[in-house]
């Protein structure tokens, strides 16, 4: 049951954290299986591994109920969008810093923002317009466009931010809790069947250790969907939303840390202007 105090919270607050850190860590472990292994092959791991435990939860827990839906098309354009927003975020990675593309992910709730104003006609006050502006200021010296000669796969991960920030309108759409266990099942299902086809012409027959660093991340991808699930169960998003942010901290130490990469202070700068943004628009709407 979701409480707001208290033990509840605390541990809400410890899974959510401890999701942003698996999330890190199985992006920092695509990213160097991709040094020697085809980015579609690294995806393809992720998303089959994932739904294969996801099933086998889901049968167990639930019987068949997670196969019924009153909304597959929805499902599918949900699962679709993911799918891009992964696709889009690993062919990044393998050319762009961890902690580059994970900040940049992390300007969704900005384009969520706008598409709900472009299509779903919501009004915002200037304080939003403001945080806006300076979330996208902050992506921007993220990417410094026209700098260096990663300045496309940059924009690769925005493209990806923009297509999770559309999977998470449509998961919205599927909030009805009898939609529950067949969004968890659709979230990779489809996904997995087109990059099971996708995969062949470039498959690379992987090494014992790479093999099973590929099953470790779809492993990895699963545990960290069930502890966020599990943490906004403990207490309610409005909470718990600020630390989400924890991965792109993770996600930073990793870089320097594991891949040796420098913070650039363009990058350090737009991170914390992108996150102080994104945690001023979260003040905004649960004040009282």
């Amino acid at each position: 049951m979701k409480t707001g105090h208290g033990g509840g919270l605390t541990i809400g607050i410890v899974l959510i954290l401890m999701a942003g850190l698996t999330f890190a860590t199985l992006d920092s472990l695509g990213k160097q299986l991709m040094a020697t292994l085809p980015v579609v092959q690294v995806l393809w791991a992720r998303y089959v591994v994932h739904t294969m435990f996801s099933t086998g939860y889901l049968a167990g827990t639930t019987g068949r109920r997670f196969l019924r839906t009153r909304r597959p098309v929805l499902h599918l354009l949900r699962g679709m969008a993911l799918l891009t927003a992964s696709a889009c975020v690993y062919a990044a990675l393998a050319h762009v810093p961890i902690a580059d593309v994970t900040a940049i992910v992390f300007f969704s709730p900005f384009v969520i923002t706008l598409l709900s104003v472009i299509f779903l006609k919501e009004r915002i006050g200037i304080h939003r317009i403001g945080a806006l502006v300076c979330g996208m200021a902050g992506v921007i010296l993220i990417i410094r466009p026209g700098f260096g000669d990663t300045g496309v796969y940059h924009v690769l991960a925005l493209a990806g931010s923009v297509a999770n920030a559309i999977y998470i309108l449509l998961t919205r759409q599927l909030a009805d809790p009898t939609e529950r266990e067949a969004a968890q099942f659709h979230t990779t299902a489809a996904g997995a069947l087109i990059l099971s086809v996708v995969v062949v012409p470039a498959w690379v027959t992987p090494g014992l250790a790479d093999a099973a660093l590929l099953v470790l991340l779809g492993g990895l991808a699963t545990v960290g969907h069930f502890m966020l699930l599990r943490g906004f169960a403990h207490a309610s998003a409005s909470l718990l939303s600020p630390f989400l942010y924890g991965q792109v901290i993770f996600a930073a130490l990793y870089s320097w840390y594991w891949f040796g990469d420098p913070l650039a202070p363009t990058m350090i700068a737009g991170t914390v202007l992108l996150v102080a943004s994104g945690l001023y628009i979260w003040w905004r709407e649960n004040r009282t």
